[in-house]
């Protein structure tokens, strides 16, 4: 067998196990109430955990503006901007805080370097959201560099250096010789996790030893991807996974030793399972020796079949009570009467004949008269393995029951044979616990088989996600550009809404939801609301739908006519006011200008002394330009209009209170 080592430190850092055992704190807590859970982008780079967490209510949020007011979010081990804190705190929102007190300390570096009026240099990934974070504590304003060339542009003086916690000691190294070499003045505080550094290390020196090196853990994630290239370094052979579907058995069967490490946002269940799933599959290649084959040969003849063995033999013959069976060994096989199905009224003579080709399973490999017992009916079970290994070739689903769980996932029966499912093959989201699965069928894939040991290996995942697949295939072949149809508001965003169409999910961009301007898609949606809308883009390569919501009602200018005319009284709000006069909202979309001669029966110099922004007022239609999208309003004809006793005030002479005054009685 292949020798399999495991880094010495692989898997969960502190600051990512803190941060998971925090969230399902907060589920247990908040159980019972309605209190909604979120995270500002995934809680660690990993799937498997960030799946768990949605499954059970965690949900995940691209903005700290779309959590709504009295809702929980949690931040995340990387940290987030000083920005963050204080719009959550604005927006009436509970944040619990899971920031890795190393990242946190090197937050209160930056803080107190730039009051003091220092530059702040971060050796890091200007992408990675641990320096995106740690930027924000400077008001953005950080030099990031992630590389020597980079580090040439740096001049000047009086600045104080931080490092990405998960950035390679070399990376450091190298941009702190640029410094030198070019005399910039700076402080350097080395915030490399010990802990990364560690498992870097000893990734390194597994690598130098081995003939592979597998490294286990996220593609997306960056301390994970440095393990990579540590590893490459050192041993060409290196293989990034994140799971055991990914392990390129074939590839490793000539390796001797198989070096493990795992990024710091790995689970050990995944660490495990590939460990154990190379053990059952991986063995030392072996030359074939010409000469051993033919012992083996000889060996074979001699050899006794084993208790449970399938084996092929020839008929000698057949009494009323049993089936004599020749297995080309120094023993003959007995195959009792009552190990053989039969239906009522048959005989052993009616279907079988001396001569014939048997096959049969031994059950006992002496009866004490120096005969090995056969069964017909336990080689049913092999039967089903031959089902169970037609469904792994032709990619088809079987049905199983779970009955027991063991460790690191469950047992499940077809028909008289088991077989196991991973625990991360369970769902297509993360399980933490077995024991709520016991006792159901379900329909799985077969995703290996070892007839010979009697092992198979299934995945109810695999299922789900080819029945999404399908599910989402069908709905993309059921729309067309221009249909019309409903959907659900899902989530919010500050460039619009997402909403789900019948299993997939179409952007509404805000300039698509109304005709009049929004600053937030809030503004007319709440999230749950059932509206139809229209698509206006398909894209399927990248899974991208474009709706529109405003394109489901008329155009307000195309139908204005119908709804106004010149010399009529309507009401409105002051959306706009300028120098010259205030724009009037009739209805989204349709603004008309009140000119500022036309706002009271008195000279106007100021508009905003007169009317405010938001204010509910009623005006005359002085002209409708359909063409040039003009509408002409008069709030001071609409108010003498509608209090025509203005109109005889202002005319009688012997009045002594100025017109002015009348209006604004009337009005209050």
């Amino acid at each position: 067998m292949a020798e399999i080592i495991r880094a010495k430190h692989s898997g969960f850092c502190f600051g990512v196990k803190r941060a998971i055992d925090i969230a399902y704190e907060q589920i247990d807590l908040h159980k019972t109430d309605d209190k909604e859970i979120f995270t500002c982008g995934q809680l660690i780079h990993n799937k498997t955990v960030t799946d768990s967490l949605e499954s059970k209510g965690i949900k995940i949020i691209k903005s700290i503006d779309d959590a709504k007011p009295g809702s929980i979010v949690i931040v995340r081990s990387h940290g987030e901007t000083k920005a963050f804190f204080e719009t959550a705190k604005l927006n009436g929102i509970e944040l619990i805080d899971a920031t890795c007190p190393l990242v946190e300390r090197i937050h209160e570096y930056i803080s107190e370097a730039y009051s003091n009026g220092k530059g702040i240099i971060i050796i890091g990934d200007k992408e990675h959201p641990e320096v995106t974070s740690t930027n924000g504590w400077c008001e953005n304003s950080a030099i990031i560099v992630n590389s020597a060339e980079e580090a040439e542009k740096i001049k000047g003086s009086n600045y104080m250096i931080v490092c990405q916690t998960t950035i390679i000691k070399e990376t450091m190294e190298d941009v702190l010789k640029v410094l030198n070499k070019n005399k910039v003045d700076y402080e350097i505080k080395n915030t490399i996790c010990n802990a990364t550094k560690e498992r870097q290390d000893s990734c390194a020196k597994l690598a130098k030893e081995v003939d592979c090196m597998v490294v286990v853990g996220g593609y997306n994630s960056s301390n994970t991807k440095k393990l990579y290239i540590i590893a490459k370094k050192h041993c060409k052979n290196t293989k990034l996974i994140e799971n055991i579907f990914d392990l390129p058995l074939k590839d490793m069967q000539k390796c001797n030793k198989i070096g493990i490490a795992a990024g710091a946002s790995t689970p050990e269940c995944i660490i495990k399972e590939v460990i154990a799933s190379m053990s059952e599959n991986i063995t030392e290649n072996v030359e074939k020796n010409p000469m051993l084959d033919l012992m083996d040969e000889i060996d074979k003849s001699l050899r006794l079949p084993r208790t449970g063995e399938i084996i092929d033999g020839k008929i000698h013959q057949v009494t009323d009570k049993e089936i004599i069976v020749n297995m080309g060994c120094k023993k003959d096989g007995i195959l009792p009467k009552e190990e053989v199905s039969l239906e009522e009224g048959q005989s052993l003579k009616d279907l079988f004949k001396e001569g014939d080709d048997i096959q049969a399973k031994v059950i006992k490999t002496d009866d004490g008269d120096g005969g090995i017992i056969l069964s017909k009916k336990k080689l049913q079970i092999n039967g089903n393995w031959n089902e169970i290994n037609e469904a792994l070739e032709d990619k088809s689903n079987i049905n199983v029951k779970l009955i027991r769980a063991v460790n690191g996932g469950v047992i499940a029966a077809f028909k008289e044979v088991t077989g196991f499912i991973p625990m991360s093959q369970l769902s297509d989201k993360y399980v933490e616990k077995a024991d709520e699965y016991l006792g159901q069928v379900m329909d799985v894939k077969v995703t290996r088989v070892d007839i010979r040991r009697g092992r198979a290996v299934f995945s109810h995942k695999a299922v789900l996600l080819e029945e999404k697949r399908k599910m989402i295939a069908e709905v993309w072949s059921s729309l067309n550009v221009d249909d019309i149809v409903e959907g659900k508001v899902m989530r919010f965003t500050d460039y619009g809404a997402f909403v789900d169409i019948g299993g997939v999910d179409g952007l509404l961009h805000i300039s698509e939801i109304s005709w009049g301007k929004l600053k937030h898609p809030q503004e007319i949606l709440k999230i749950g609301d059932i509206i139809n809308v229209k698509i206006l883009a398909m894209n399927e390569e990248k899974g991208k739908i474009s709706l529109g919501l405003k394109q489901t009602m008329p155009e307000p200018w195309s139908v204005i006519e119908r709804k106004y005319e010149i010399g009529q009284i309507v009401k409105g709000k002051v959306v706009q006011i300028k120098e010259y006069g205030a724009f009037i909202e009739l209805e989204a979309g349709l603004d008309g200008l009140v000119h500022i001669s036309e706002i009271a029966n008195k000279r106007v110099n100021n508009v905003s002394e007169e009317i405010e922004l938001g204010q509910e007022i009623e005006a005359k239609i002085l002209e409708l330009d359909v063409d040039r999208k003009r509408i002409s309003l008069s709030i001071k004809d609409a108010t003498l209009e509608l209090h025509p006793e203005l109109v005889e005030a202002m005319e009688d002479e012997e009045y002594e209170e100025p017109a002015e005054e009348i209006i604004e009685s009337v009005e209050e």
